[in-house]
């Protein structure tokens, strides 16, 4: 690519100002492109749809460029940079059928709680008017007494509504693998409360066809008096039990060793595991597998230059023996310069990164000092040409887009940051009123995974592997598995101790002190 095609790709996105033209052209050259198995028990945890963080149709369109978006702007062309295998066709045909046999679980188990919700709020409704309507004309009459009870079955319902919808009708976060064992509790003892119910007011009142409607319609108040009580018991399980910290879990990423620490009170594993998910995302950095090839590709080196060579043609079994531990023995001699190695590498690569991250804030700063901000008085006499923060952004994108390439690449971040999404955070940043710390805080430092495109790191299908049923709660020692297709998080469970605390007063008068001198002491 020489200096004009250079030039031409900075042309589409900074029409608006020649100045950053002649800067992107004499500033930019073409650089060179670098391009558990244990006995244990494994159910799926499937995360419902959702749309992307930064998502648009901007930027789906962006999804087919390559990282290079420092150099080749000019154009964005269709060809995928992905492959596909057999296998990974037959795992998406078998992701696809379990995700819809989970569909149908949760359209099956929305299904039954809606009918019973129905139901308990029919049903009270029900005891009052079918006595109006089968035997109207001999009922006595119901008095002043009983027609304040229409209003307290009223407002009653209208309470239990209210609850119902804030406790039970959410969003689903996740499918989990097990039935929510209180949730199911609950709703078989509303359904065997209501059958009760109304079986006795079969018995009793409809086939006797009781006059007293005043008893009638106190029995419908009891009936929701009651399904009062068992809401309550509903918070009590679903919501206040687990509030209380009982456990500490220790979050492990297999890959790199990252850990975080979190508090849980009384949950089924499969639930901890969903809190686990949860902090996942917004607290641990994203997962970089590019940060895991320099260490793989430098033992990858030590070990090809050991080489063995058999003499001799017969081999037994002593001499494989031999010959591993001659492989030892020679990379254990190595070790004195291998740490060598590693030192420098370490360090050339430190001193790259902070060259190049000098660049990038120099650039970022010399670019944000083209900006200025009108005001409303001023909007009216600016003579010279307005652009939006949109049209701003790519006027000064170009000036800085070689140095922030230059350092993603060396940082190996540039996957996860396509020019789409910087152009998005520069004019957030620009509308805003940001300084360019601000702008640079989200490339200096790799940070939370929720931060990035969800195209680019959300996993939809996590597997839940442990040796007890995902549906027990947790207790002290317990071990769990969260797997995706990169990487596991592993979690250990961990009992808070018993603290006992004691009081020791001191009363205030007992703070009274002397001053000791001596003779070589100057006062």
């Amino acid at each position: 690519m020489d200096t004009e095609s250079t030039y031409s790709g900075y042309s589409h996105y900074s029409g608006h100002s020649k100045k950053a033209h002649r800067q992107g052209r004499d500033r930019h050259k073409s650089p060179r492109s670098k391009d558990g198995s244990r006995s244990e028990k494994s159910v799926t945890i499937q995360t419902p749809p959702a749309e992307p963080l930064l998502g648009n149709d901007a930027s789906r369109a962006e999804e087919g460029q390559d990282d290079n978006w420092g150099e080749t702007t000019t154009a964005i062309t269709g060809t995928s940079e992905h492959s596909i295998s057999q296998e990974d066709i037959a795992r998406i045909s078998k992701d696809l059928e379990d995700s819809v046999g989970l569909d149908c679980k949760r359209y099956l188990t929305l299904t039954v709680a809606a009918v019973l919700g129905l139901l308990v709020f029919l049903t009270p409704i029900a005891f009052i008017l079918l006595p109006q309507i089968l035997w109207r004309d001999d009922l006595e009459p119901c008095g002043t007494v009983c027609e304040g009870l229409f209003i307290s079955v009223a407002f009653k319902l209208l309470i239990l509504l209210i609850g119902t919808w804030a406790l039970f009708f959410r969003q689903p976060k996740a499918d989990i693998p097990r039935v929510f064992v209180f949730r199911a509790l609950l709703l078989v003892l509303i359904f065997l409360f209501v059958f009760s119910y109304w079986l006795f007011y079969g018995v009793r009142i409809l086939d006797s066809k009781d006059t007293n409607y005043h008893g009638i319609v106190q029995y419908a108040v009891s009936l929701v008096d009651a399904l009062l009580f068992i809401h309550y018991l509903a918070i009590v399980l679903l919501e206040l039990r687990q509030l209380q910290p009982m456990f500490t879990v220790k979050v492990v990423r297999s890959t790199d060793g990252e850990s975080r620490y979190y508090s849980m009170g009384h949950l089924s594993i499969q639930r901890a595991a969903l809190v686990v998910l949860e902090n996942y995302y917004r607290d641990f950095t994203v997962y970089n597998p590019a940060l895991l090839t320099a260490s793989k590709s430098r033992a990858a080196k030590h070990m090809a230059g050991l080489k063995v060579y058999n003499v001799g043609e017969n081999q037994s079994s002593n001499n494989a023996s031999g010959q591993s531990r001659a492989m030892i023995a020679a990379a254990a001699r190595r070790r004195d310069s291998s740490h060598n190695e590693l030192y420098y590498e370490e360090a050339d690569h430190e001193r790259r990164v902070k060259k190049r991250r000098a660049r990038l804030v120099v650039a970022v700063e010399e670019a944000f000092t083209h900006i200025k901000r009108l005001q409303a008085e001023e909007q009216q006499k600016a003579p010279g040409e307005m652009m939006d923060p949109r049209e701003a952004a790519q006027a000064i994108f170009p000036s800085m887009a070689r140095a922030l390439q230059k350092y993603l690449r060396t940082t190996r971040q540039q996957q996860y940051h396509s020019m789409e999404s910087i152009l998005q955070h520069l004019s957030f940043c620009i509308t805003n009123n940001m300084t360019p710390k601000a702008f640079l805080e989200r490339y200096l430092s790799p940070g939370p995974t929720l931060q990035y495109d969800r195209d680019r790191w959300f996993s939809k299908q996590w597997t839940l592997i442990s040796e007890e049923a995902v549906t027990s709660g947790l207790q002290d020692g317990i071990v769990f598995v969260l797997k995706c297709l990169d990487f596991s998080l592993v979690v250990n469970v961990k009992k808070i101790p018993f603290i006992k605390l004691s009081e020791e007063f001191i009363d205030p008068k007992s703070h009274k002190f002397v001053l000791r001198l001596q003779s070589e002491t100057s006062v």
